[in-house]
């Protein structure tokens, strides 16, 4: 490149002419992408009440927090066990398909959530939900065959703004609608709504899966190439190992589970996935428990009220951070640069914990010094999650071929749904365990996800770099 005095001094060494996104196609995916966080966290502010009301704890409310485990973790437990067959199926039937199939059961289950009296109706219900749903892999899919190197990224950076907003609105309608016949009387006097008072929030979730469910079937293209019925192709996907061809996705066919199992430039973004949903849902399900803790026990003694702000609060501000800077950094630094920044932020969030449990045992209350200490731990938490569109570059990027792409989507949602599963009851119970038997001083949790961390870390250097200039 040539310079004279009219080159910019701070040009990006990475700049190149960016494809346009597909708007009508890409809107579509992201609408409908918005009822996962919708469908799955709706619950949380009744399902307590809920689980009450069923009467399975036998009046013994200590147990209410067992059984609202169970219901909560169902759905990522069922959605483990059926997300990669679904993944499977798409690349052989077509994405849209499964889309149609997830929403109609996203739509029936709520439904059946909603008119559940029992308890075994509740874990079937959330059963359905989560057997029926291979929405996300699918979508992420989509989103690889509509978009090429150039714009990419970009796409997935709209991925963590849509679960914020949906994750920030979920539990307003939620708990706002449960038992509308003493809030509304007027309008919910039936006896329905006194039999059933946790059926509008279910209904309106429900509704919103049937409203994506026809906003698919009208105007979502197929994307998968084999289906698309003579249109132009999509761009390629370059794989992320250049030494390796890959054949033309009009002749190829899907890669066996098998073969992706045993290529390493396929299993190293999948393992750096699996860990970084661990280790961020492990926080997901510690920074409330922390934040509502006594203080004498470990924690900080904030009110509902107090915890509900701060998280509604980062859902907002991790949107807008997302909005305004993973995709200008991806573009400038690159995608193995940004994941292994982001992932590191996860070490001021890991020192903060013990660090405030410090600061509020010398102070006795919540003053100042907390809550610019809450700020730093939420801001490392927004800096973390630009990880998350990069690490979706990298699994697409590590498809043999688009044929095989819901398969790589699949083994890699897997890896989450598991982690969504088993994390926040295995974080939870530790923090319990630490706390009452003050190991490590109540600060053996801190130190399990220091090392799974470390391990994340050590995984993250093993990524390749993306070469920008594949076509």
């Amino acid at each position: 490149m040539s310079i004279d005095e009219s080159t910019p001094l701070l040009e990006n060494p990475r700049a190149e002419k960016k494809t346009p996104l597909p708007r009508t196609q890409l809107g579509v995916v992201l609408f409908v992408l918005f009822t996962e966080p919708v469908s799955a966290q709706y619950i949380f502010p009744f399902i307590n009440q809920l689980i009450r009301d069923v009467g399975v704890t036998g009046g013994d409310d200590r147990k209410i927090g067992y059984y609202a485990g169970v219901i909560e973790s169902l759905f990522f437990v069922t959605q483990a066990l059926t997300v990669l067959p679904w993944s499977c199926l798409s690349d052989h039937i077509g994405r849209k398909p499964i889309l149609l199939v997830g929403l109609m059961g996203l739509s029936l289950s709520n439904l059946c959530f909603g008119l559940s009296r029992t308890f075994w109706a509740l874990v079937a219900s959330r059963c359905i939900a989560g057997a029926l749903n291979g929405n996300v892999g699918v979508m992420k899919s989509i989103i690889g065959e509509i978009t090429d190197n150039t714009n990419m990224a970009q796409a997935f950076a709209l991925i963590p703004i849509i679960f914020s907003v949906g994750a920030s609105i979920a539990p307003l309608f939620g708990g706002g609608l449960a038992k509308p016949h003493d809030h509304w009387p007027e309008l919910f006097s039936g006896s329905f709504w006194i039999h059933y008072p946790y059926f509008l929030p279910c209904a309106v979730s429900a509704s919103f899966a049937a409203f994506s469910f026809v906003i698919i079937a009208l105007s979502l293209e197929e994307s998968l190439p084999s289906k698309r019925r003579g249109k132009v192709s999509q761009p390629e996907i370059p794989s992320i190992d250049a030494q390796v061809g890959t054949p033309d996705d009009k002749d190829a066919s899907p890669v066996p589970i098998r073969t992706l199992l045993k290529t390493y430039s396929v299993m190293i973004p999948i393992a750096n996935y699996g860990v970084l949903a661990l280790v961020d849902i492990g926080f997901f399900a510690l920074v409330p428990l922390f934040y509502a803790t006594p203080v004498e026990i470990g924690g900080l003694g904030l009110s509902p009220f107090a915890i509900g702000v701060c998280m509604m609060a980062y859902g907002i501000g991790n949107g807008l951070f997302q909005m305004l800077f993973t995709t200008r950094a991806i573009d400038y630094f690159g995608e193995k640069k940004v994941f292994c920044s982001a992932v590191l932020a996860f070490f001021p969030i890991i020192a903060t914990f013990p660090i405030m449990n410090w600061v509020i045992q010398v102070q006795k209350e919540v003053g100042p010094t907390i809550w610019a200490l809450i700020f730093v731990q939420l801001l490392s938490w927004a800096v973390v999650d630009m990880s998350y569109p990069v690490i979706f570059v990298f699994v697409t990027r590590a498809s043999p071929n688009k044929r095989s792409l819901g398969t790589m989507n699949g083994l890699s949602q897997t890896t989450t749904s598991i982690a969504r599963a088993m994390g926040p009851a295995t974080f939870t119970s530790l923090f319990a365990f630490s706390k009452e038997y003050n190991l490590l001083g109540g600060n053996l949790v801190y130190v399990v996800l220091l090392i799974l961390l470390c391990l994340l870390v050590f995984f993250s250097r093993h990524l390749p770099e993306l070469k920008k200039d594949e076509q």
